[in-house]
């Protein structure tokens, strides 16, 4: 375990944080644009807090992925070639993440958090009513691939926006209405989390008592937010997307650029 103390109160703020991203993450994915600049802001080094946010993240896309699951929005047999290419790209991303330079993730981090938090802003997504899987053919084999390796590596790399993501190109890929779309990039987040959290265990960068503890609070969180979203649908989703999306553009620029 990397040793870091933090005091009472700022671990008080971390665990408040923790719950609201664990929410967001469940309901429209992109909880850890704001976990990530709440442990760099705390005083955690780049790559320990990637670690322990990782960390923490599994909690929260477990939570999720379990509940969609139980509520047979998920189905693993369909989505197996999405499950080994996310896993293996994550891997790979965080093995790569492990060998940069601290002071190159120092002005890295929060310039990719913003340009995704934008990104996710802008794109525009239509509403789908389909609620159908897709039929199995050799294309979709290779996207899911394609997809899964992807996004698992950015997820090792950096993270941030990751189920916001999957969210997105589910429902641009495979034509999904949003909480289908939900269900998966909860299960392929879970995925890139843990392969991505054993690796920087290997590396020694965790804290396990902010990680735990954050954990916990993201669980919580994740829980509340899944089954919001499942019960409210798209009409509760959609909204809440842009709204929070909006925030952390807004808060993360002026963390990025005016805030030392």
């Amino acid at each position: 375990m990397t040793e870091f103390v933090l005091d009472p109160s700022s671990l008080m703020i971390l665990g408040l944080v923790g719950l609201i991203a664990g929410f967001i993450d469940a309901v429209v994915g992109g909880g850890g644009m704001l976990t990530v600049p709440a442990l760099l802001s705390a005083g955690l080094p780049p790559h320990l807090t990637l670690g322990t946010n990782k960390l923490s993240a599994s909690f929260a896309s477990g939570a999720a992925a379990y509940t969609y699951f139980r509520k047979k929005l998920f189905d693993p047999i369909f989505w197996k070639q999405s499950f080994y290419s996310t896993l293996i790209g994550a891997c790979i991303g965080t093995i790569m993440v492990n060998y940069i330079s601290t002071e190159f993730l120092n002005k890295f981090l929060p310039l990719i958090i913003l340009v995704v938090a934008l990104y996710t802003l802008f794109s525009r997504v239509k509403e789908i009513d389909n609620d159908k899987l897709p039929e199995k053919s050799v294309r979709l084999t290779a996207i899911q691939r394609l997809q899964g390796f992807i996004l698992g590596f950015y997820d090792g790399v950096s993270g941030p926006g990751t189920g916001a993501f999957w969210v997105i190109s589910n429902m641009h890929l495979y034509r999904l209405n949003i909480l289908l779309s939900s269900g998966v990039a909860k299960a392929m987040n879970f995925t890139s989390n843990i392969t991505a959290l054993a690796t920087f265990i290997y590396f020694g960068q965790v804290n396990w008592f902010i990680g735990l503890t954050m954990g916990i609070c993201l669980m919580l969180g994740a829980f509340i937010g899944a089954h919001s979203a499942i019960h409210f649908g798209a009409k509760f989703i959609r909204p809440l997307f842009i709204i929070i999306v909006l925030a952390m553009a807004i808060n993360l620029g002026y963390s990025a650029w005016f805030s030392q």
